[in-house]
């Protein structure tokens, strides 16, 4: 049986609400009416599983997010500005329908939602490849890391809280051992080297509290010296397992990262571009990155690692769960360029115009590679030997694995040179004792000479030059143009609600942005006819809410 919601009435068409020359007011490319067409054209029907069937009939969820997203476009973030505009912008009110919600309303409509606004954006994504906007086929990729809320000095670093824990263990085993009861020799553990829980403290101190209960009254005064300090060693056992659970839950909020926010233990300390002093002081905030197209964001995702080569493979995940599918090519600059990264472009069938570290020292006019290095030594693959500048061969001796924090396992064949003592070229060569031995990723060089044929491919080079103004550009319009600088939510799946709201506003802008210099020009925007021609319409299920309407009067 579907649940029977009834929101309050609100009426898109204000030819009741305002007089006609008022609404003519606000013109028919007013970005206010695009975001009002295309969020009528939505499939919200998911929010309707978000509110209650009994209660006072809440706002319709249409009206609450265009007002938030209308805020957003116009760099409103507040949801006291957003009530504040409600009241007395003309585009807002009209919006709105001269609905009013509170500051109170709106914030608890943005959490409401917060599991469904990213499927708002997926949407209107797709609506932007059907209209011709972008085609999903090439993604520019890039990152940077913004603030959080949280203050810079809640710090909590890994090191410094393993290192207190272990002087706290130190002295609860130098406790114990002064501690003379049977129950609590019974449950050190120093044979097995096994660390106390802050539960195995607690029923130490429960069991000592018994037994000492059992002791008669103290009749001398050792006697009572001796129960106080009893008493003393109790109270401090406490105490000590309370540190011990505190230290026990920072590690367990740290989990792999080395550092976190007291406030907003999401938030990881980074260092950040914007810095005023030069101080390279870290500050909480999150590694934020985005997918564009168009200068349209097509995806988003915040982690918490501030590198960006960890990030690529989930990313891409991300990606390919939104649309059903992978970019048929990716840009990225060389921060991305590893094997790993490489390996899951080359396996999905993505072309990789991907970085990698020393390709623009490679593009420079008077490059001169290094005989020295193992990149610039002759390589035999059917002997598998490399050939030195003073022609010997370098044989291979074995493999050397190692493992990324991903977990991804690297292999490197090591090979070792036979006679290197009185070479002249021994001291330019390499510096260490005896003969030199070089490691070399077969796989990885493959990567990066496939990449590099990409790179410098007149296709190549029309993307190397168009991701300069792509990502870097977005960023620029974030955080400069919209001023968002700074997240104004603790933990990370708010912080992620609110980045929705604003990419979804940002599409929204520069959709709107595009279609007014085509129309200045003279020229024809990608169906955007279809856009301004966008009908109101009423699905199915939503014709069980009160009906559109709004009489003032009444």
């Amino acid at each position: 049986m579907s649940a029977k919601i009834h929101f309050r009435d609100y009426n898109p068409k204000q030819t009741i609400l305002f007089p006609q020359r008022l609404d003519k007011d606000i013109a028919d490319n007013d970005p206010v009416r695009v975001v009002d067409a295309v969020i009528d054209n939505l499939k919200l029907e998911n929010f309707r599983k978000l509110y209650k069937e009994r209660g006072r009939s809440p706002y319709h969820p249409k009206m609450m997010l265009k007002a938030v997203i209308y805020g957003y476009m116009n760099n409103l973030y507040s949801c006291r500005k957003i009530e504040s505009a409600l009241k007395r912008d003309i585009h807002f009110i009209w919006l709105a329908g001269y609905e009013q919600p509170d500051f109170n309303t709106i914030n608890r409509f943005r959490n409401r939602v917060k599991e469904e606004i990213n499927h708002v954006f997926t949407q209107l994504v797709i609506i932007l490849a059907e209209k011709g906007f972008i085609t999903l086929d090439v993604e520019y990729i890039d990152g940077t890391k913004i603030e959080s809320k949280a203050n810079k000095y809640t710090f909590v670093w890994r090191k410094t809280t393993e290192r207190n824990r272990a002087k706290l263990m130190e002295k609860i085993k130098a406790l114990l051992e002064q501690i003379d009861e049977a129950i609590a020799q019974d449950n050190a553990r120093e044979e097995n080297g096994q660390d106390f829980t802050p539960a195995d403290l607690m029923d130490i101190a429960d069991e000592l509290n018994r037994s000492f209960g059992k002791e008669p009254e103290a009749a001398t005064k050792q006697e009572k010296r001796h129960r106080k300090e009893k008493e003393r060693q109790i109270r401090q056992l406490k105490e000590h397992a309370s540190k011990l659970e505190g230290y026990d839950e920072k590690l367990r909020i740290l989990g792999e990262r080395n550092s976190c926010s007291k406030t907003d233990p999401d938030a990881t300390f980074m260092r950040m571009k914007e810095d005023a002093m030069n101080s390279g002081q870290t500050r909480p905030g999150y590694n934020l990155q985005i997918g564009t197209e168009n200068q349209f964001i097509l995806d988003f995702g915040l982690f918490q690692s501030p590198g960006d080569t960890l990030t690529m493979i989930p990313f891409f995940n991300s990606f390919a769960e939104r649309y059903h599918k992978l970019p048929g090519k990716a840009v990225a600059d060389s921060g991305y360029g590893s094997e790993e990264n490489y390996r899951f472009m080359d396996e999905a069938g993505i072309a990789a115009y991907v970085k990698y570290n020393w390709f623009h020292r490679e593009q420079r006019m008077h490059y001169e590679p290094n005989p020295f290095s193992p990149q610039s030594l002759y390589y035999n693959a059917e002997g598998d030997y490399y050939v030195c500048p003073m022609g010997q061969h370098m044989k291979r001796i074995g493999t050397a694995r190692s493992r990324t924090e991903s977990g991804y396992v690297t292999e490197s064949a090591r090979y070792k040179a036979c006679r290197c003592e009185g070479c002249p070229l021994h001291g330019s060569c390499f510096k260490a004792k005896g003969n030199r031995i070089i490691e070399v990723n077969h796989r990885l060089n493959e990567y990066r000479r496939k990449a590099g044929e990409r790179l410098t491919s007149e296709e190549g080079i029309r993307y190397r030059g168009r991701r300069c103004i792509e990502p870097e550009a977005v960023f620029g319009q974030m955080k400069y143009d919209m001023a968002y600088k700074r997240f104004r939510h603790f933990g990370i799946d708010k912080v992620e609600m609110d980045l929705a709201f604003f990419a979804i506003a940002f599409n929204l802008k520069k959709m709107c942005s595009i279609m007014a210099k085509k129309a200045i020009k003279g020229g024809y925007c990608p169906k955007q006819n279809q856009f301004m021609a966008i009908p109101i319409i009423l699905y199915a299920k939503n014709q069980r809410f009160k009906r559109y309407s709004l009489n003032m009067a009444a």
